[in-house]
């Protein structure tokens, strides 16, 4: 069976230390180590992780290398990024988050994980993120929070 290839923002590594999210990205990551998963990052995240406390970089450093694929942050992702700045799907101050998903979109990936409310995991955002993606030819993206793939009560 195909794994799942999922663009993970910073913020569900950080998630791991905050109060509200810590047990949904626990256990998110549990599934990781348990092989459902292949987790997808970019440049820009290793970048903001690097910039994280230690305990939020541990995170990443567990992971096992076979379940992490780093994608690129070349040409094609930087002007889809653009794009959607240009579109007004994000401010030019949210570059960064703009990077985090025309990464996993020109990757392909399945799905897009974030705590970001504000600029990634968010209706209207997710609208203009998918009306630039078919504009341009490449397919919508499902971006969710980790409560959306990880449900109470799962063994």
């Amino acid at each position: 069976m195909r794994k799942i290839r999922v663009y993970m923002d910073t913020s569900v590594f950080g998630g791991i230390q905050d109060e509200q999210f810590s047990d949904v990205s626990s256990r998110f990551f549990d599934r990781v180590h348990h092989g459902e998963y292949i987790i997808l990052v970019s440049a820009e995240t290793l970048a903001e992780l690097a910039r994280s406390p230690e305990a939020v970089q541990s995170v990443w450093q567990e992971l096992p290398p076979e379940q992490v694929e780093e994608v690129p942050l070349d040409a094609e992702v930087r002007e889809l990024a653009t794009e959607y700045i240009r579109a007004n799907v994000l401010p030019e101050a949210s570059l960064s988050d703009a990077l985090h998903v025309a990464a996993a979109t020109v990757a392909g990936a399945d799905l897009i994980l974030s705590w970001n409310f504000r600029h990634i995991v968010n209706f209207a955002r997710i609208r203009g993120f998918n009306s630039v993606n078919v504009r341009l030819g490449y397919r919508a993206m499902t971006i969710l929070c980790p409560m959306e793939v990880v449900y109470e009560g799962e063994e």
